[in-house]
């Protein structure tokens, strides 16, 4: 279940569930996977999306996906990559001026979890621990006690995600997706182990301590792209996503941030909470 800051329920875009409920839940839709993940055919759709063939796949998308327009930029899209990744009005997303505001890093669907030594948390359909998430368990024992922000974006959400405070950032670090059968077709059981492509940085802020920024791909065409910068400001574009649903992660330290409580009494009951670019989401502790 979806719901907005006033508490309403929200219906969920089911289009990429049932795409993806095919791909994963049958025989014929584990088989085409296995052939569009190839990196020939990830790299010729990928030039498609960037090409102007790809234009007449726009109109339909914003009218399947109810898309305001009226929030973006007016521009003459050349591909829909280009449509994909638009830029918002900066009204439509103003960024709270207040030292002491935790805000969201993106429009997504937010849930917030106590993180533990055993914690696992679901990320894009795989099941992470904090270590996995990281491919290293030493920096994973120093969230700990702290939280872990799911912000699930769908493909109707603005994709290009900000930072949340002011600092200086670490190195990106990428780790390449995983994706292979466990059990063989012929038996009838066609397991798919995965773990999507991802991108973090250690953000070292000036008021939430050292945070842990990770971008998760999609496992098709999707693309992260990170903007080349050491130092950061509150609200400045961290980067973008192309083509495909995708998940923006979050690690914060023990007892830095109060998180807003109707996102905690959601997230306890396994509710995901609407939030936009820039939006208030918590406060120092």
């Amino acid at each position: 279940m979806i719901k907005d800051r006033n508490g309403r329920v929200i219906p969920e875009n089911s289009s990429q569930s049932r795409v993806l409920s095919v791909l994963y839940g049958t025989v014929f839709g584990r088989l085409l996977l296995k052939v569009l993940t190839l990196p020939i055919i990830s790299k010729l759709s990928g030039r498609f999306m960037d090409s102007p063939l790809s234009i007449p796949l726009i109109k339909p998308f914003i009218r399947r996906n109810r898309i305001d327009m009226r929030q973006y930029r007016e521009k003459n899209y050349r591909s829909f990559n280009e449509f994909f990744t638009r830029k918002i009005r900066p009204s439509a997303r103003p960024i709270p001026s207040g030292a002491n505001e935790l805000i969201s890093p993106c429009d997504s669907k937010l849930t917030v979890y106590p993180v533990s030594e055993k914690s696992l948390f679901e990320i894009k359909g795989s099941m992470y621990s904090v270590a996995d998430l990281l491919e290293n368990s030493a920096m994973a024992q120093r969230y700990c006690g702290g939280l872990c922000m799911i912000f699930r974006l769908c493909v109707d959400d603005y994709h290009r995600y900000c930072f949340i405070d002011n600092g200086v950032k670490s190195e990106s670090v990428f780790i390449k997706g995983e994706l292979h059968t466990v059990n063989p077709i012929a038996l009838g059981r066609y397991n798919i182990y995965k773990r999507n492509s991802r991108e973090y940085t250690v953000l070292h802020t000036e008021n939430f301590g050292e945070v842990v920024h990770v971008e998760v791909g999609a496992m098709l065409v999707g693309k992260i792209c990170n903007r080349k910068l050491r130092c950061f400001r509150k609200g400045e574009e961290k980067g973008m996503f192309r083509y495909g649903g995708s998940t923006v992660v979050l690690l914060l330290e023990k007892d830095r941030v109060t998180i807003d409580d109707d996102i905690l009494e959601n997230s306890k009951n396994g509710i995901e909470t609407v939030v936009k670019y820039g939006e208030k989401i918590g406060n120092i502790k």
